[in-house]
């Protein structure tokens, strides 16, 4: 998506945290005035997936626009072999099944249908329905772009 992505250097055996997704804890209000901003600056600078605001709880985000979050790397799939998991105020990366040496790591960022159609999916993925989205959205989804 973004042009990087991160890979197995080893097996990683299903259920292993991976990754901490790490960054500037935010308040929503602050997510909310740093994520148009942060939309203009990729689109100016034609960055693909640059926005890495992550929902932490009710109360927080985590900004993981940060040089040390070597998290934001994962690309998007709609056939993943990640996910995210926050676990005591931390969100992992835990493997789904077991990662071959060298296999691309990928989770589906989820993103609700508000804004589906400023977020195409590139995976090629079947099921993928052409936009990210969490999958329990895709029936709602699929319907929308049927009519």
């Amino acid at each position: 998506m973004h042009g990087w992505g991160l890979y197995a250097k080893t097996f990683i055996p299903k259920a292993t945290r991976i990754i901490e997704y790490v960054g500037e804890k935010i308040s929503k209000v602050e997510s909310d005035r740093r994520g148009p901003m942060l939309v203009e600056y990729a689109k100016k600078h034609k960055q693909k997936g640059a926005v890495y605001l992550f929902v932490l709880n009710k109360k927080y985000d985590i900004d993981g626009h940060v040089g040390y979050n070597t998290a934001k790397y994962i690309n998007h799939s709609c056939v993943p072999n990640c996910e995210v998991e926050i676990i005591r105020g931390h969100l992992w990366v835990i493997a789904l099944k077991g990662i071959k040496k060298g296999d691309e790591l990928f989770y589906n960022y989820g993103y609700d249908l508000d804004t589906y159609q400023d977020h195409p999916c590139f995976c090629g993925k079947p099921p993928c329905p052409g936009y990210i989205a969490a999958q329990e959205h895709w029936p709602k989804l699929r319907k929308k772009l049927a009519s």
